[in-house]
């Protein structure tokens, strides 16, 4: 039987959120004509104005995008924090492709570049407003030969988050729901971490869960199909969580 996504933690009861309004930062930054018909033909499966509403980012926020990939949420992230804000683009060395990036840098003056082996990516103390993951927090609990990435040490690379986070600051998680098992057993076998393995995860590092959303959930997917196949990809069932110190 599927668990419910929903527990009672911390005294705080956490339930189904309301449709939230889209905000006119967001709708511009989804929009923005600058943004690739590449980057527009996956917003239907991604929904960014849902993920970026719930996110909550203001103008003049330093956001860290984690694992940002070609930027698909990085570029509407940087319109929103504007020219007042920054967004540190956290990239792994294999999974960077600086002909992108030197192109969106071209747009905007408010990305910065940290780049490399994914054990050295490090955020300076009391540096970020927000920690921003979007279906790559599983990527903690993954490792792999083929694409030169290492297993991690999970509990170092959060208790670095929460040493860049400042005081009031929020992490968000977006990913792909999951069965329960061994988060690492599971990520290698489906791309996927049950949603109660990331909270535990969160809440060992010193986070609080403060507000979760259920606009992504899909009761028909299955959760033992890799996200990577075309039966789910695209529709997988993902939570959305939200984490301060």
């Amino acid at each position: 039987m599927r668990k419910s996504i929903w527990t009672l933690a911390a005294g705080l009861c956490l339930t189904a959120s309301p449709a939230m309004a889209q905000s006119a930062e967001v709708a511009a930054a989804v929009s923005a004509d600058a943004r690739s018909e590449q980057a527009k033909a996956q917003d239907e499966a991604r929904r960014p104005a849902t993920v970026l509403e719930f996110a909550d980012i203001e103008k003049g926020d330093v956001v860290a995008d984690i694992l940002a990939g070609n930027g698909y949420f990085s570029e509407m992230i940087a319109s929103i924090v504007g020219s007042d804000g920054k967004v540190y683009i956290v990239n792994p060395t294999g999974f960077h492709d600086p002909q992108v990036w030197a192109a969106h840098q071209e747009k905007r003056d408010n990305y910065r570049l940290l780049v490399g082996d994914p054990k050295s990516l490090v955020l300076g103390p009391d540096s970020v407003d927000m920690i921003f993951t979007h279906m790559v927090f599983h990527d903690l609990f993954w490792q792999s030969e083929q694409f030169n990435f290492p297993r991690l040490d999970v509990p170092w690379v959060l208790a670095n988050w929460h040493a860049a986070l400042k005081d009031g600051g929020t992490v968000i998680i977006v990913d792909h729901d999951g069965p329960e098992g061994d988060p690492r057993e599971v990520v290698e076998r489906l791309h996927r971490l049950d949603r109660d393995a990331a909270v535990a995860t969160m809440e060992q590092a010193g986070f609080r869960l403060v507000e979760e959303n259920d606009a992504l959930i899909n009761l028909d997917d299955d959760l033992e199909v890799l996200v990577f196949d075309e039966a789910v990809r695209g529709k997988t069932s993902r939570y959305m969580l939200k984490f301060t110190k």
